[in-house]
């Protein structure tokens, strides 16, 4: 399996560079436009000039005022682009996000493969401002655009036996410099039960602030899963593929006891090496208190019953 990098717990996340360095910037362009980081809950898609501009909100957004831009691009958990968290939007412009393709198969009836490019039809597309939370204890609110993941699913006709969705992301050091290092087994593997992957509020992300995803926040494709801890989220997608068992994901098989693999945000559940009651919100200042961490990340009225009669202590 080779050595790998654990997370930095929170306390070791103060002051992001790339925060310190934009604020500046970012205060003299919200003065200038005479704009607050928060929207209407209707509004249409969030500040932006990019083609994604003009999506239209989807179902399920929060009004919490939204994470600047500079943090949401900033500040990343993107190994493959290195383990600081100012490496991806440093790095990150090796990638290669056009051509794309993303094969579909598995326990499936009908595998194939499609064009990033398809899926960007506007007529299909939606904002859904989410919120996000880390491992690591900290959180964002974050306007995604995309479409629902069950969408795409049932377009290959997933077989009866089928259970578990396995997501793989591209696994090129050339684009990826940070592969060169065994940090962790690469490729980066993520999974969601079929119930999980096929729920409304599961995301296949292609922008974000109206624009197309930046490459250090997964392009052109990633996974968004808003009541999961972030590293279920997986990014820059090549492959979908249905199984009968259980994949064997990244961080679950490489720290189990810390990386469980529901990963479902759960206050009473701590990481062995800190907290998950509360969470520091970015943007929110450095002196800010932090807030409680809600079960489900505050989405447990649509997904609590995915997980009826289970253990959430130990199936965490």
């Amino acid at each position: 399996m080779g050595r790998f990098r654990y997370p930095q717990p929170p306390a070791w996340e103060i002051t992001p560079r790339p925060v310190f360095e934009g604020r500046r910037r970012l205060l003299q362009v919200a003065a200038a436009l005479g704009v607050t980081l928060a929207l209407p809950r209707r509004a249409p898609a969030a500040v932006g000039e990019g083609p994604l501009a003009g999506v239209p909100r989807g179902p399920y957004a929060t009004d919490e005022a939204l994470t600047a831009r500079e943090f949401v691009t900033g500040y990343n958990n993107f190994y493959e682009f290195g383990t600081g968290k100012d490496d991806p939007a440093r790095h990150a412009h090796t990638l290669r996000p056009r051509p794309w393709r993303v094969r579909i198969d598995g326990a499936v009836r009908d595998p194939l493969e499609i064009d990033v490019d398809s899926l960007l039809r506007p007529a299909g597309l939606e904002e859904r401002v989410y919120r996000l939370r880390c491992v690591e204890g900290w959180s964002m609110v974050v306007p995604w655009i995309g479409l629902p993941l069950a969408r795409v699913l049932r377009r290959v006709e997933p077989l009866g036996s089928a259970r578990f969705v396995e997501f793989t992301t591209l696994h090129d050091p050339e684009q990826m410099p940070g592969q060169a290092r065994d940090v962790l087994p690469w490729p980066y593997v993520e999974a969601l039960r079929l119930d999980e992957a096929m729920h409304p509020l599961t995301l296949l992300a292609v922008g974000v602030y109206g624009d197309l995803l930046p490459n250090q926040n997964g392009a052109p494709l990633r996974l968004v899963v808003p009541w999961k801890y972030g590293f279920k989220s997986i990014k820059s997608i090549v492959r979908i593929r249905f199984t009968e068992t259980r994949p064997r994901t990244t961080w679950n098989q490489v720290a189990p006891r810390e990386y469980g693999f529901y990963a479902n945000v759960n206050p009473h559940v701590d990481h062995p090496r800190w907290s998950q009651a509360r969470e520091r919100r970015l943007g929110e200042g450095l002196f800010a208190a932090r807030r409680p961490t809600l079960m489900f990340n505050g989405y447990a009225e649509q997904v609590a019953g995915l997980y009826a009669g289970m253990d959430l202590r130990r199936e965490y």
